[in-house]
Order: structure tokens, then sequence, then C-alpha cells
């Protein structure tokens, strides 16, 4: 499956007008089910999707943790044209035994690539299930500044298209880890956070997640459910990133350039 796709343009300029082929980033539904009943349909880029469903589902609470996870598979039914873009999720231990309750509260919505949830109830909700990262590593403010850059680096097919979110994982010490590159924002997350699920890595402390663009409340959501200890963006965080952030117990930081960034939460991680 393709990231980008041929799409003819009429390129206007100093020089005049022409007709010129060009590359867009592809965006395509993924369906996720669980034991072959539709959950929720997510609009992404096709790739790492099975990552994408597992880092969902850890974020949705479905599942907390590798153990809840059986086969996680590509639909391959031979009359299904689109079966690549459907992945069934087999659940296990207490994810399976709460099926059915999953299942009559799942969001049965079409997610778009910039969805989110929003809302003092939501932060609520959040702690009630899950408590603050607790983890306190010291982290280098030149390792940090470097990252941004790092991330860029490895947005192959934005280079290619201007399209594309990116999310990558680094140490503490600047090692990089894994990355993605999404429609959205959050799918390049989830694809991240999947990767290091099925690795049983989680929770991530010691690490920092870098995004591409803001910080939305969606993203702090999906770092909490994954242990990070600090989200590094490149633009700024929304108010409501940066209340659940420190409710969180997560580092947030915001503007990231070689040159500096800002700090809005949590601030006692950092090394000068």
């Amino acid at each position: 499956m393709s990231e980008t796709r041929a799409v003819r343009v009429v390129r206007v300029s100093d020089q005049g007008i022409a007709d010129e082929m060009d590359v867009a980033a592809v965006e395509e539904p993924l369906e996720i089910r669980l034991h072959d009943r539709s959950f929720v349909v997510i609009m992404r880029t096709p790739g790492a999707d099975r990552e994408l469903a597992a880092g969902f589902l850890l974020s949705e609470g479905v599942i907390s943790g590798a153990d809840d996870l059986g086969a996680v598979e590509y639909c391959r039914h031979p009359d299904h044209a689109e079966a690549h873009n459907v992945v069934n999720v087999f659940l296990m231990g207490a994810a399976r035994e709460r099926f059915d309750v999953t299942m009559e509260q799942r969001r049965n919505v079409l997610a778009s690539s910039s969805c989110g949830i929003c809302g003092r109830t939501s932060i609520d909700s959040l702690q009630t299930r899950i408590g603050p990262v607790t983890a306190r590593s010291s982290f280098a403010a030149t390792v940090l500044r470097s990252l941004p850059d790092r991330l860029r680096e490895r947005q192959a097919v934005f280079e290619r298209t201007g399209g594309l979110h990116g999310a990558a994982l680094f140490t503490k010490d600047g090692a990089f880890v894994a990355s993605a590159e999404d429609v959205g924002r959050h799918n390049a997350v989830d694809k991240v956070v999947g990767r290091l699920l099925f690795d049983e890595r989680l929770p991530l402390a010691a690490h920092v997640l870098v995004v591409s663009g803001r910080t939305s409340f969606e993203i702090v959501q999906k770092a909490w459910f994954a242990g990070v200890e600090i989200i590094c963006a490149v633009s700024a965080p929304s108010s409501l990133a940066v209340e659940l952030a420190d409710e969180a117990g997560i580092t947030l930081i915001g503007f990231a350039r070689e040159a500096g960034f800002n700090v809005y939460t949590h601030s006692a991680r950092l090394q000068a």
C-alpha cells in the first residue's frame, strides 16, 4: 500500500500556467474490528495499520497492555477488495472479559484526521482510569533542542508531499527508537506507541515523544497512557493540552527549535 498517490495539478507561477504531475499523501479509512465486529473507522495514511490499531485501543482504554492483545491482523476475506483497510483485533485477558461492555460504549463514529475529545469532564474521567506519570528522569536541554530536526529528517513522505504529520520517540539521551508519519498527528502517535506496545516496552519512562505540529488534548492523552515523560512539539499546545499534561505529570514542551523552546508543565525534569 502506497503512502502517496500521483495527482495532476495546474501550477501557476511567474513563468506562467502549466499542467504537471505531483504527489499527494494518501488518506483512506481504516476500520478497526474487535472479534469481527466493527468498533471504529479512522481516516489515516496506509502503513503500520496494526500498530495504529493497537495504539488507538490503548489510548481508548480498551486494552491496558500487551497482555490484552491476541491476534491483530488484516481482514483476509477474498471477496473484500478493501481488505487492506480493515484490521481485526482479538482481545485477551481482562480486555476480553470487558468485550461486551466495550462494544456497548464504543465510539461508533467516523473519526476525522484531527478529531479528539475535550473538556474538564474528560480529564476527570482519565484520572479515574490511570494515575499520573511518576517517573522523574533528567533530560538535557541540549538533547531536547536537537530532536525536532531529527524528527524532520525521518519525515520522508512529508518531504515529497508536504501533507503528513510526524511523530518520533527518543530516549532521554537522544537515541532514536521509532517514528511514523500520517495525515493525522494523533494517528502518527498511535503508530509509534503501538509499535512499542507490540515490543512490550511500555510504560515509556525516560522517553521523549516528538510531534511535528501542535499538541492537542488527544496527543497528551495518548502519551499519558503510554507512560511518556516528555512531549516535545514544534508548535503550540492548546490550553486543554497544557491542563491535561499538568495533571498527568508530563513535561510539555512547545515551539521547540535548535535555539530553544517553551516549557509549559513539570519543568523540573530539565537540565540546563
